[in-house]
């Protein structure tokens, strides 16, 4: 189960992508309870012109239409509780991606290309370290969406993470808490990582 209360579609139906017209090439959206994804996707988005990258919306405020208007999204997450997404169940203000996903299960990713970004605490939550970013990368893969930017997972404490997959992590992963001061550094040699994929070069 990918998420509480909600079983996979066994059709897709296709993405009516001419319902929205956006200037940007790249959409950026994110869920957060303490505000520092939110922060993180600010960050993205300052490096980019409008042309490039969309302003970085909360799925609470997002549409089916405009998600699903974009051939590339960068998706971030913090990870909440044992392990969750954030939504209303992790007591997220407004709702976060558990709100948002139900709303596009029926959508067929194919052609899409997404990277993810994770925010994580590995010292006080070390079996759960940026599971939610795991839980996304499930969820789309079970789409058909692309994904580019797989981190390593050196450097990083924990004992367990759903966003591992063949050792490394599906996404970049964050620490606000332990490693901030990493941040910047790792956020520039993650947007090189997905650089020829997302044309930011």
């Amino acid at each position: 189960m990918l998420y509480p209360g909600h079983i996979l579609h066994k059709r897709f139906v296709a993405f009516a992508t001419t319902e929205v017209n956006n200037m940007a090439r790249i959409g950026l959206f994110f869920a957060s309870s303490t505000g520092n994804t939110r922060r993180i996707a600010k960050a993205l988005k300052k490096r980019f012109d409008d042309d490039t990258m969309a302003d970085a919306l909360n799925v609470n405020k997002a549409t089916p239409e405009l998600f699903a208007s974009y051939s590339h999204l960068i998706l971030g997450t913090s990870t909440l509780g044992a392990g969750a997404l954030p939504g209303l169940s992790t007591d997220c203000m407004g709702g976060g991606w558990e709100e948002f996903l139900p709303k596009i299960e029926h959508l067929d990713f194919s052609g899409k290309t997404i990277a993810l970004f994770g925010l994580g605490d590995q010292a006080k939550y070390p079996d759960e370290f940026v599971d939610a970013m795991g839980l996304l990368y499930e969820f789309f893969k079970a789409r058909n969406a692309s994904f580019v930017g797989a981190w390593p997972a050196d450097d990083y404490d924990f004992i367990s993470s759903k966003a591992l997959v063949d050792d490394e992590f599906v996404g970049l992963a964050l620490d606000q808490e332990n490693q901030k001061l990493l941040t910047d550094a790792r956020l520039e040699t993650w947007l090189k990582l997905i650089a020829t994929e997302f044309e930011l070069i």
